[in-house]
């Protein structure tokens, strides 16, 4: 299962979050959720640049809170928050209803161990002809040397523009998929080359989530 399945899919509420908080009944759950995917459509194709890591969604009677979690939060606030503004009055067209829309930009520190960070790196990377196999070691070198535990990284597709398409498989370190206490971040990416498209995948273990309540206890 743990092979078939989203890592963090798998994880809810042992080492992650919805990024979708809220309660609907009846037509309005369906309607609410298309108003959630047209948000993320926006604010991702809006600063795809942005280092955008997710985006959580939290509604409370007519109150909408979009919270950014991104690694350059400069880019989307822009000159004295006018870009957060803009950024309101886009997303209001596309929501049903008078609503208190608020943006909530929050800044992600620990940018080497962000899977969706390095699988869009590595789709940028691929998209300027560099050499998928460089591209790859460099990144789990990184992500290791920022305290990953573990890593893996799949790409597939015509590589280095191959008539047959096949997967490529680089990984380091230990990576647990049916261990449900271990913090695996998981992304995807695609990059867009002249020989066709090129789908990254990048598994990082951030250790167990246990693991510094049993240090705790073991000190007292």
């Amino acid at each position: 299962m743990g092979h078939k399945v989203d890592p963090r899919s798998f994880r809810m509420n042992i080492t992650d979050t919805w990024k979708s908080r809220w309660f609907a009944r009846g037509k309005k759950f369906s309607d609410t959720l298309k108003e959630d995917s047209t948000i993320r459509t926006i604010v991702a194709e809006k600063y795809a640049k942005a280092g955008i890591i997710r985006i959580d969604i939290e509604r409370l009677n007519e109150e909408i809170n979009v919270i950014v979690h991104s690694t350059r939060p400069g880019m989307i606030i822009g000159k004295g928050g006018g870009g957060v503004e803009e950024l309101k009055k886009q997303l209001k067209k596309h929501i049903i209803g008078k609503v208190d829309l608020k943006v909530t930009i929050e800044e992600s520190r620990n940018i080497n161990l962000e899977a969706q960070v390095w699988a869009q790196t590595l789709a940028e990377q691929i998209e300027k002809r560099m050499s998928y196999r460089r591209a790859m070691k460099t990144a789990i070198e990184q992500i290791m040397d920022a305290g990953a535990t573990g890593v893996k990284i799949a790409i597939s597709g015509r590589l280095g523009g191959a008539e047959i398409a096949r997967t490529e498989w680089l990984y380091k370190g230990k990576l647990p998929l049916h261990t449900l206490r271990a913090n695996i971040d998981f992304a995807r990416a695609t990059a867009f080359t002249t020989y066709g498209t090129v789908g990254i995948k990048v598994w990082v273990n951030k250790g167990e989530v246990f693991a510094a309540q049993e240090l705790k206890k073991e000190r007292i």
